[in-house]
């Protein structure tokens, strides 16, 4: 369920339209660039992790929609990047998770070049949301991926989500122990539940921010 609008502040992104532009892949079996990727100029943020990370339910509570990106009972099964456009004002990208055992290595081989092509070559790209779950410890995949954006030099916000499976109190350790792990400055790490909607109002503002700059 999304949650309610928030009614003691101003929300920083009203969403009066979300359309979704398509959805880029790899050419089956081959690693080169995908050969379709919407015609848009507007800024981009990307949004990664694992799967079962919570990224679908992230993208329906941010933007207040209950289905606009799809949620799956069947973790791996995004393998494309996924294109919102928002209000005519930006694009959200949303990546194939990584790190899913069950793909084929047919998959797996093709997802890496995928992500790892649009994060390179993407000009209007703005930063990226990187999701980690509060119950699990920073993977290689996870680790790779913020090494790779550093690379790159892009502006990272790592979300820590589905914080209402923890007691707050537990949630606020956790999150340090995840700051400290990844070698990241507080303010560059958010708590987030899509069930609760703790966090939505920050993650707005922050997405909101990025791409006006």
């Amino acid at each position: 369920m999304s949650p309610a609008p928030r009614t003691d502040v101003a929300d920083p992104l009203v969403v009066r339209r979300i359309e979704f532009l398509g959805g880029m892949a790899a050419p089956a079996g081959r690693t080169a660039a995908p050969t379709w990727r919407p015609a848009t100029s507007l800024p981009q943020v990307a949004f990664a992790g694992r799967s079962n990370v919570g990224k679908s339910s992230l993208l329906n509570a941010l933007v207040r929609r209950k289905a606009a990106a799809r949620v799956s009972r069947t973790p791996g099964r995004t393998r494309e990047i996924n294109f919102f456009e928002v209000n005519g004002d930006f694009v959200l990208a949303d990546l194939p998770g990584y790190g899913y055992a069950r793909a084929s290595k047919t998959d797996r081989e093709a997802w890496q070049p995928l992500i790892e092509g649009y994060l390179r070559d993407t000009s209007t790209l703005r930063g990226l949301v990187l999701l980690l779950d509060v119950r699990r410890d920073p993977t290689a995949d996870d680790e790779r991926m913020l090494a790779f954006l550093g690379d790159r030099g892009l502006p990272v916000l790592v979300v820590v989500t589905k914080i209402d499976k923890l007691t707050p109190r537990s949630v606020e350790g956790r999150v340090a122990e995840l700051t400290t792990a990844l070698g990241l400055e507080p303010e560059q790490v958010l708590p987030f539940s899509a069930k609760t909607g703790v966090g939505r109002d920050e993650l707005a503002a922050a997405v909101v921010s990025l791409v006006r700059n």
